[in-house]
């Protein structure tokens, strides 16, 4: 499972790799360059390959202030999918994931800036 070794505003490390763009850590690997439909929203067209891996939780990192909004048909879409979700600024979420995982099935999807 990665590991978050830190997080600043635009830029984080994970396994000590440096990544500068938006990610989506799943358990096996990460997608770098995570780009969103709306750049602050979160749409369930955004979530699509996270639901195709059938996690227990989806860890949302919503940006250095919190600013990105996840819209209530992905909160559904979830739901529907039996996916928990935890939504926090990007800095807590980081905490959160690395506490989580290997205790459950956990991605984490995380907005770098904003």
């Amino acid at each position: 499972m990665p590991r978050i070794n830190s997080y600043s505003f635009g830029r984080i490390v994970i396994d000590g790799k440096t990544y500068m763009s938006d990610v989506i850590i799943f358990s096996d690997r990460v997608k770098a360059d995570w780009w969103r439909k709306e750049g602050h929203e979160l749409n369930s067209e955004d979530i699509t390959e996270i639901i195709e891996e059938k996690p227990d939780l989806l860890i949302v990192g919503k940006g250095a202030y919190g600013l990105m909004k996840i819209k209530e048909e992905t909160k559904r879409i979830l739901e529907e999918n039996n996916i928990k979700l935890i939504a926090k600024k990007t800095s807590e979420a980081c905490k959160i994931f690395n506490e989580k995982s290997g205790k459950e099935k956990v991605v984490a999807a995380l907005h770098l800036t904003c």
